[in-house]
């Protein structure tokens, strides 16, 4: 496991290449809730996600050798943009390989950016493949299962936590578990006292059955939410959350959905489901917990108009 030296010595490795994204109270959000609540909007970084601070802390870490050889990652979308646009940046040959339900807005961007994209048929066969490409001398950038990957997503949660004011409870939105090791070692160590709440999709579940397990199982992926579509978390990651999170919630597509509505009328906030999953979590730790003053992490807004509107129609927005 990382440790809070780790994070700090990223946010110095990642200043000069991503934005520090703003904290803010959210006057709408508080209303809608009943009770104080702090949002960190990533979804205002590079790339639109956070993504963008793994992928380049991943980039600068690499060799020399390793940079001429190209790296490779596997993607529900937002980690591909990031690695893509990162990589064009400091001229590193990437390839991203995503499941052919990974947005279509996520395959033009990462190649607008240069990347080379690979379309798989599901989750579990893009990772597959990724593994060959990495055998045949791509350097891989996990979107999750990497210490350098964990400390520069862990920058999120070193910032909310010298930008923000009090809080109580934070919820993060869980995939594969990057983010919210990161964020966690970041705030147990700047803010013991908070509460750190994971959220995932039905469908989606990697963290929760392998807490449930006593460890990483594969789990079968059926949720909208592809950017939150692991097909299993990594030891590592299993083990941060294991020691540092207090609970993982879980919440049906439908009320990501309308969570992702609810940010954008009450918020002003253009999200995913991957962040609207947040809300619903929200409401079940008000209803039991007195005193709660929120903070959420906004991880990302990659979705067009397009996708919302579907979803919105499909569960009856």
């Amino acid at each position: 496991m990382i440790g809070i030296g780790d994070v700090e010595a990223a946010a110095e490795a990642v200043a000069g290449y991503v934005v520090r994204t703003p904290t803010v109270s959210s006057p709408g959000l508080s209303e809608l809730l009943g009770v104080p609540v702090t949002a960190k909007l990533e979804l205002l970084q590079r790339t639109g996600s956070f993504k963008a601070r793994g992928a380049v802390a991943k980039l600068l870490s690499l060799t020399e050798a390793e940079r001429a050889a190209g790296v490779v990652a596997v993607s529900g979308g937002n980690h591909g943009i990031a690695l893509a646009v990162m990589a064009g940046a400091l001229d590193v040959k990437a390839t991203v390989v995503m499941p052919e339900s990974a947005p279509r807005r996520a395959v033009e961007v990462a190649e607008s950016a240069g990347a080379t994209v690979r379309l798989c048929p599901d989750m579990a066969g893009a990772f597959a493949l990724t593994e060959q490409l990495r055998a045949e001398g791509s350097t891989l950038v996990h979107p999750f299962d990497d210490p350098v990957v964990i400390a520069a997503q862990g920058t999120v949660g070193l910032e909310f936590a010298e930008d923000a004011g009090e809080f109580t409870d934070v919820l993060v939105s869980i995939g594969g578990g990057g983010l919210i090791s990161g964020v966690a070692t970041a705030l147990r160590a700047k803010r013991p006292g908070v509460r750190i709440w994971g959220v995932e999709t039905e469908g989606a579940e990697a963290m929760s059955r392998a807490l449930a397990a006593g460890g990483p199982v594969p789990v079968e992926l059926s949720s909208i939410v592809s950017t939150l579509s692991a097909p299993a978390v990594s030891q590592l990651t299993y083990d941060t959350a294991r020691e540092l999170v207090d609970d993982v919630l879980v919440v049906p597509d439908a009320e990501a959905v309308r969570g992702v509505l609810d940010l954008a009328g009450h918020a002003k906030l253009w999200a995913e489901p991957a962040a609207g999953c947040l809300l619903p979590a929200a409401r079940r730790i008000i209803a039991e917990h007195d005193d709660v003053a929120l903070g959420l992490v906004v991880c990302g807004g990659n979705a067009t108009p397009h996708d919302v509107m579907a979803w919105a129609q499909r569960f009856g927005g």
